[in-house]
């Protein structure tokens, strides 16, 4: 989206969005870009009432408000306390506690969570297949095993040394984007799977000699380096590039977050690969693409958060 106004620090961010009025004129302009609708029932006639702040639809009769059905829901949060929610969320490159950002947008810890978790469901990676050279690359993700006890330790660092923790396996593109994804296991099904889905047939693939990625030469240009005898670069194959990217996910993970529940760690995963993938844009830009990707998002209820995975 192309934006009208620009910004490089956050000065100047809370400079343009210095009321709560100037929040809603530009929420208002990215939710109805395309025209007013009931976002109850679709319709296109829409009245609004003379706060400003509430419509009715002609068709259903319901009332609603510009947060409605969206990420935001029917939140009682002023729209300049989430934009500075949002601005610190996505340009900071390893993320910020929702003790951090309590302390910042001047609310409670547990409603700075409920916020950060919202913001990250708009945090959306991108569709579509990868082209060119790709680097795959799994990792796991949890405790640090100098931490635990020693017989705790014993455990986890056998086999692949990811015992109590949880799989994601990531992709970069050498042309710069990244995805990535918490998976079952690094075994032959899962990461083939997630291989072919984001993959393009015919493109050049670089790993390393784990076993979950045998038999991809007939469909990929698949290249190995052997860690395990200490080879880490063989002419242009190495996995340089999505080791770094889980470098800085692992540095946000044991220096700001702590802990990243195996519920919620897909959204975390998300959070990461949609700065990096911006990396290189306005600020201004990122920030527009979360608040699009905010009207477009479905509600996401406190209970929903909170509720025990099944």
């Amino acid at each position: 989206m192309k934006t009208t106004f620009e910004f490089k620090t956050l000065a100047e961010f809370m400079d343009y969005f210095c009321d709560e009025a100037t929040c809603l004129k530009h929420y208002t302009g990215i939710r109805f870009a395309n025209g007013e609708y009931c976002p109850h029932c679709g319709h296109t006639e829409i009245y609004t009432f003379k706060d400003g702040k509430r419509y009715r639809c002609a068709k259903c009769k319901q009332d609603f408000t510009i947060k409605t059905d969206t990420v935001f829901g029917e939140s009682k949060l002023p729209l300049r306390k989430w934009f500075i929610a949002i601005y610190l969320l996505s340009t900071t490159s390893k993320g910020m506690s929702s003790v951090q950002v309590a302390k910042h947008v001047g609310v409670t810890q547990k409603t700075a969570w409920f916020m950060a978790h919202r913001i990250r469901e708009a945090h959306q990676q991108n569709k579509g297949q990868l082209f060119g050279k790709i680097e795959a690359d799994e990792t796991f993700i949890g405790g640090l095993s100098k931490n635990m006890h020693a017989k705790q330790r014993k455990a986890a660092i056998k086999g692949t040394g990811g015992k109590g923790k949880t799989a994601v396996f990531g992709m970069k593109s050498r042309a710069g984007e990244v995805r990535a994804k918490v998976v079952a296991s690094v075994g032959i099904v899962d990461l083939h799977r997630e291989i072919k889905t984001n993959v393009a047939p015919g493109a050049t693939l670089y790993t390393d000699g784990w076993v979950g990625y045998r038999g991809l030469k007939a469909e990929f240009n698949h290249a190995t380096v052997d860690h395990m005898a200490k080879e880490y670069v063989n002419g242009d194959c190495h996995t340089n590039g999505i080791e770094s990217f889980w470098a800085l996910f692992k540095r946000g993970y044991h220096g700001v977050y702590h802990h990243m529940s195996r519920k919620h760690l897909q959204r975390y995963v998300n959070e990461f690969t949609f700065r990096l993938n911006r990396r290189t844009e306005e600020m201004q830009s990122v920030f527009s693409d979360v608040v699009a990707n905010v009207a477009k998002s479905a509600q996401l209820p406190y209970k929903t958060l909170i509720q025990k995975p099944i």
